[in-house]
């Protein structure tokens, strides 16, 4: 079997992906004073004030959607898992929180021209292929005004990424045992990962793909959907991105 009719088996895993240990341990995995940051981030480098809105994409089970809710923002939290845009409901209910929440792919946005920033945090752009993410990224530039400013958190920038690749990866977070076993394939630009998540006598394994850019195809994607890029930091300080860093945010402007 070729390494291209292999992957296009697993190529929606993450419609199946955020489910019971999984989604146990990204809660697990991120202090609430992480969140508090990120949204501390987001607000300045998006530009927004009380009252704007803003469009968070995909959500997940609502963190940064929640936050920024807090800070007095119109909120539009979208996510295609089930169980995600449960828990966001329900820790929205306990909150008293007024987002929107819409359960969908993270390229159906139906908005023209609605937001006054968008963010898509957590590495979730390197979910979807090369054609998907560019359908998504116009489907944020035509979501926001014009003007309006976008962060992308993404570590799949392939100078940074690459020559730390480990074939074997182990992390303990609270009481679920975490391993990342990865392959890169070049060919196709991807990493393919079995996720393996234990706990106690319970286990979910499952094989997700992630697609890599490098740091010129990134920005040119951008360029090509109506996202001009402004900025590119190497963490939530705002410092300037190197290849020595883990993971990029970068800022664009819709034209």
């Amino acid at each position: 079997m070729s390494d291209a009719s292999g992957l296009a088996a697993h190529a929606d895993w993450y419609r199946t992906f955020f489910r019971g240990l999984a989604l146990d341990l990204w809660r697990a995995a991120v202090p609430p004073e992480l969140t508090r940051a990120e949204a501390d981030y987001l607000l300045r480098e998006l530009g927004l004030r009380a009252g704007a809105r803003v469009l968070d994409v995909p959500c997940g089970d609502g963190r940064h959607a929640l936050e920024l809710a807090a800070r007095g923002l119109r909120v539009t939290g979208v996510d295609l898992s089930p169980g995600q845009i449960e828990a966001a409901r329900a820790r929205g209910a306990q909150a008293g929180a007024a987002v929107e929440w819409r359960l969908a792919d993270m390229r159906d946005l139906p908005w023209s021209a609605a937001f006054d920033g968008a963010c898509c945090m957590g590495n979730s752009f390197g979910y979807i292929d090369p054609a998907a993410c560019g359908e998504f990224l116009r489907a944020v530039a035509r979501a926001l005004v014009p003007g309006a400013r976008f962060v992308l958190d993404t570590g799949m920038v392939a100078e940074a990424l690459l020559p730390r690749l480990v074939a074997h990866e182990e992390m303990q977070v609270g009481d679920i045992l975490f391993v990342q076993d990865n392959r890169w394939v070049p060919a196709e630009r991807c990493i393919e990962t079995v996720y393996t998540m234990t706990r106690g006598a319970e286990v979910q394994r499952q094989t997700g793909l992630q697609w890599v850019w490098t740091r010129h195809e990134l920005r040119a994607l951008l360029e090509r959907c109506g996202l001009r890029p402004r900025a590119e930091h190497a963490s939530i300080a705002g410092e300037p991105w190197t290849e020595a860093a883990p993971s990029m945010l970068l800022v664009a402007q819709r034209g």
